[in-house]
């Protein structure tokens, strides 16, 4: 009975330490209904990088351009998620348009999986870009091109359009998801400082109203930075101590049984 007793007590504190860690990761993944952005994002985008527009996860931004221009957003990815970047394109038939992710470091970001590159096959059609990128870590090695926590940097641009191409009106869309990997993607390392440019001051006095300083980034992760020692690898690593402690425990009292021995004397 007391065996049954501490089996149960066991699974019990295991569900509770697994339970919220099933629960964030449940939560932390946007279905792709959800993830349709609902919230109005900016209106215009960013011509380079020092230009970007700011743009926050689940937002959908919109910006009127013409094929050949540059167009750039920013967001902020945090350690542990894995951001999603999608694109459309109205207008500009026959043009080849591509998605490229910067990170804070200015380094171009691989696709896990997604279309980046596709070509507007009409001019009443639309062209549908994505780009997954990997899971964020919050420390790599110097020579790795791994993303890390910071800036990201998105350039929505036609590829070596056709002069007759050049200047034809087109309307874009750029919508910035963030899925969280979870502990499974947590490393030993921290990273000191996210990869953030720094803010544009108040503009020197003296330089008058038309002045204008770049304002790079302000935007950060509404909770702050995640990058520490905090996983919930944690929680995981305590219940398999408990559960391994109960089996210790059951196995020890199995094979070495309850009883004393027949053949010592009965304790006075």
């Amino acid at each position: 009975m007391w065996i049954t007793r501490l089996v149960a007590s066991g699974a019990t504190v295991a569900a509770l330490a697994l339970g919220p860690v099933t629960a964030a990761a449940a939560d932390g993944t946007p279905s792709p209904s959800a993830s349709e952005g609902t919230k109005a994002g900016p209106t215009e985008a960013g011509t380079s990088f020092r230009t970007a527009v700011e743009v926050g996860a689940g937002q959908r931004a919109t910006a009127q351009a013409s094929a050949g221009d540059y167009l750039y957003w920013s967001f902020a990815a945090d350690a542990g998620q894995r951001p999603t970047v999608r694109a459309r394109v109205s207008g500009g038939s026959g043009s080849r348009w591509q998605l490229d992710v910067y990170d804070g470091l200015r380094r171009r970001q691989s696709c896990v999986y997604g279309a980046a590159a596709r070509t507007t096959e009409s001019a009443a059609g639309d062209t549908e870009l994505a780009c997954t990128l990997r899971t964020v870590r919050a420390w790599a090695e110097p020579w790795a091109n791994d993303p890390l926590p910071g800036t990201y940097y998105v350039r929505l641009t036609a590829v070596a359009p056709t002069k007759a191409d050049l200047g034809v009106p087109v309307q874009t869309e750029v919508l910035v998801t963030a899925a969280e990997a979870g502990g499974a993607a947590a490393v030993d390392g921290t990273l000191a400082v996210p990869l953030v440019p720094g803010i544009a001051q108040e503009p020197p006095a003296g330089t008058g109203a038309e002045y204008r300083m770049a304002k790079l980034f302000s935007d950060e992760p509404a909770d702050g930075w995640a990058s520490g020692w905090w996983t919930d690898r944690w929680l995981w690593t305590a219940a398999g101590g408990v559960l391994a402690a109960v089996a210790g425990v059951f196995g020890y009292r199995l094979t070495r049984g309850t009883g004393r021995p027949s053949h010592l004397p009965p304790a006075a």
